[in-house]
């Protein structure tokens, strides 16, 4: 019985060669639903750790007056595997985040300064709405559609963390309105009219 015992710590302290401390993504081979193969562990350095761009400030001169910069697996290659990722959002005046969704992830906001307004839909269609100020954290559930919103008076800055190195995204209003989806079934399903579905799609590049 002492034998057995003494077994069994043994395996628990050993230093054993099978355990895989990390997959540093090798961004030269294609993505699988697994993520990226790993890198060959002599060429990892620890660069493949390290990423500064979320501490420059995105663009924000464009439509929405939002700009998001990304922290996934191939702009991070170190987080290929782990089952985390990040980004970082500049949000000026009057700029938005659209209704959106992320199918692979919850999504955790985090303030650093500015206030938006943000909030999700439950499938139950119960909003939970918000206005968020520096310091102040706020989740959004994987696969619920979900926005913000300056609602201050300065730019905005929140840093995001998702629960997947790939969360994937899809914005409702590009989907309906920046495709070739023909313009009488956007309305019919949208119960929207004609020429507000045309403006639409000629804002966001759709045809049809």
């Amino acid at each position: 019985m002492f034998l057995l015992i003494l077994f069994f710590f043994s395996l628990l302290s050993c230093s054993c060669a099978s355990v895989q401390d990390f997959c540093v993504a090798d961004l030269s081979l294609p993505h699988g639903p697994a993520g990226y193969p790993c890198k060959n562990p002599a060429k990892v350095t620890v660069d493949d750790f390290v990423y500064s761009a979320l501490g420059v400030a995105g663009n924000t001169n464009n439509l929405i007056k939002t700009a998001v910069t990304t922290a996934f697996t191939a702009q991070f290659p170190g987080l290929n595997g782990l089952g985390l990722s990040l980004a970082r959002a500049d949000i000026a005046v009057g700029g938005v985040v659209p209704m959106h969704t992320h199918p692979g992830a919850n999504e955790v906001i985090f303030m650093v300064k500015g206030t938006i307004t943000a909030g999700f839909i439950s499938s139950a269609n119960t909003v939970y709405l918000k206005t968020l100020n520096e310091g102040d954290t706020m989740i959004f559930p994987q696969g619920l559609l979900h926005f913000a919103v300056n609602s201050g008076n300065t730019t905005a800055l929140a840093i995001v963390s998702f629960s997947s190195p790939n969360p994937g995204l899809q914005f409702l209003n590009y989907a309906l309105f920046a495709n070739n989806l023909p313009s009488e079934l956007v309305e019919k399903t949208t119960f929207l009219d004609d020429a507000q579905v045309k403006k639409l799609k000629a804002a966001l590049g759709g045809t049809g």
